[in-house]
């Protein structure tokens, strides 16, 4: 089938990321482009993830950056090298929003939000005449394959494109539009979704009251944080039922599946990184001179009063001897008995499994439907590997709909250039 630019129409279902950069890519190759969305505005989840910093991608080594994606990094390598992180700079710098790298090497807009970014994109889109239908809600397809949504005033719409992209998200803060409602039509046809769980995701612990009650909010800064046998050095914050954060967050796939098969998963948390046992251990031999514990903890090991209670939250009596409480400091046990809930979680696990589409990201089952972002199974910590993956997924669905119908991919360069219509 080969059906000319502009006679051919696309539904993209879901104004994330995802579905808006495939939006784009349909656009600039001539198609006639409808985007859906339940919401009465676009990339919700995506202006949220701004309010701290919009964290873009990262700047480490390419090879570094796809082990991120742990298991699915043999099927998202080849996205992800067909739209690198250097790409989506130059992309975001495009639309006039330059970026550049943190201390951390994390990638952030010269803004550090993500609103004025999604103004210079909407109108980009504008241009190039895609269309929106907000407040469209879908309940999948008829009887004869046409697309079903209930309007803004619950009426039943329907639309019948060419191909259509799912770009929905995954069940993480549904109140932003991605509920995960859409597991239930897929399964409905026949189509096997992984079980959503929380992923980047805070976890409980059984604090004391004097714990939640004197510490709930502190941060903890420069610690690292250990299980199974993998190292994280980041941040973290006590909450009243237990601990969040990046590094926390970085951990979180091993924790939540060590939990869902034992019931608790026991992290190490280091409050010294910088420091070797045996310099620490020299630190604390140093005379007390009728200090409190607190005060030569403070002074001696440079430890927080936030470090000094989950000291004492660890044991009933600290050690007396030196090295003893050097290596405590340096492997604090925590024990973590449950996640954080998948409403509040950064992003999510599970959805559907690559084995269920082709390599241009179609259902096998459904024909001229297309899925990217988080629909699909995979995950990755914060730190830019999300929204990285997010735009290559939507790249690649886009790229999967202009093969299939045989439509002449445009001429993209992700370089700037002070022409109007570039990208």
């Amino acid at each position: 089938m080969s059906l000319p630019p502009l006679s051919f129409k696309a539904a993209v279902v879901g104004a994330g990321p995802a579905g808006l950069f495939a939006a784009e890519i349909l656009a600039r190759a001539g198609v006639a482009v409808t985007v859906y969305d339940r919401m009465p505005s676009v990339g919700r989840k995506f202006l949220m993830a701004g309010r701290g910093g919009l964290n873009l991608t990262h700047s480490e080594d390419l090879g570094r950056f796809l082990t991120r994606y742990a298991e699915a990094e043999p099927v998202l390598k080849p996205l992800i090298e067909a739209f690198r992180p250097e790409d989506l700079r130059s992309w975001c710098e495009g639309l006039g929003q330059d970026t550049f790298v943190g201390s951390s090497g994390r990638v952030f807009p010269k803004a550090f939000k993500a609103s004025p970014l999604l103004r210079a994109w909407l109108a980009r889109l504008e241009g190039l005449t895609v269309r929106f239908a907000l407040r469209h809600t879908w309940r999948g397809w008829d009887s004869g394959g046409a697309l079903l949504f209930t309007g803004p005033t619950g009426e039943t719409v329907s639309a019948a494109p060419d191909a259509t992209i799912l770009a929905l998200g995954g069940a993480s803060w549904p109140r932003l539009g991605s509920d995960g409602s859409w597991t239930g039509i897929l399964e409905g046809k026949g189509i096997p979704v992984a079980p959503l769980r929380p992923a980047n995701m805070g976890f409980t612990l059984s604090w004391s009251e004097v714990m939640r009650s004197r510490f709930e909010g502190e941060p903890l800064k420069r610690i690292a944080l250990s299980f199974e046998g993998v190292t994280v050095r980041g941040e973290a914050i006590v909450t009243a039922d237990g601990l969040e954060g990046g590094a926390v967050y970085a951990l979180s796939g091993r924790l939540r599946e060590a939990i869902a098969r034992e019931g608790r998963a026991t992290v190490r948390l280091d409050l010294r990184p910088d420091l070797p046992l045996e310099a620490l251990t020299q630190r604390l031999s140093a005379p007390r001179k009728g200090q409190s514990a607190s005060t030569f903890l403070r002074k001696a090991a440079g430890l927080s009063p936030v470090g000094i209670a989950l000291l004492r939250e660890s044991t009933p009596r600290l050690p007396d001897a030196p090295e003893a409480l050097a290596r405590l400091i340096k492997a604090v046990p925590l024990t973590l008995t449950g996640t954080k809930s998948l409403e509040r979680a950064i992003s999510t696990a599970g959805g559907i499994p690559f084995a269920e589409v082709d390599e241009h990201l179609m259902l096998r089952r459904l024909p001229g439907v297309f899925v990217a972002g988080e629909m699909l199974d995979w995950e990755a910590p914060t730190g830019g590997y999300l929204l990285q993956a997010t735009f290559a997924t939507g790249l690649a669905a886009a790229r999967g709909v202009l093969a299939r119908f045989r439509i002449p991919d445009a001429a993209l360069t992700w370089a700037p250039s002070s022409a109007t219509r570039h990208l």
